[in-house]
């Protein structure tokens, strides 16, 4: 009985160590969802509001959300519904896919500065916890 008793509990901890693993041996833990949900502010923290970035449609565009509150920061901001993201790091939001109603560079170290248009001062930075 002690036999089939380590038996099961064998099975038991080999199931959740694989579980844990993802069944490929790299720890499910130790990967980290990049966040989609981002913090966007204007001038240095004047005013914020949410942004979401959703699915991707094609290669460098996403689905994007801005929050109504949005308009206070930039006037037709609320109207963006796409993320683009470029092959030199630039990211642009618009209504449409192509026309851009705000464009951001990288910044230093973490998130994204507004240059266009030049104001107001946007940062966009994620929002984890």
């Amino acid at each position: 009985m002690k036999v089939l008793s380590a038996l099961v509990t064998a099975a038991a901890l080999f199931g959740g160590v694989q579980l844990f693993h993802d069944g490929n041996g790299e720890s499910v833990a130790n990967e980290a969802a990049p966040s989609n949900t981002y913090r966007l502010v204007a001038n240095g923290d004047e005013a914020a509001c949410a942004v979401s970035r959703g699915a991707e449609i094609s290669d460098g565009l996403s689905q994007l959300t801005v929050a109504p509150t949005c308009r206070r920061l930039l006037a037709g901001i609320e109207r963006a519904k796409f993320w683009r993201e470029q092959n030199d790091g630039t990211v642009a939001f618009s209504a449409n896919g192509v026309d851009p109603i705000v464009t951001f560079s990288v910044a230093d170290g973490d998130g994204y500065e507004s240059y266009a248009p030049a104001t107001p001062l946007l940062s966009l930075a994620s929002d984890q916890d």
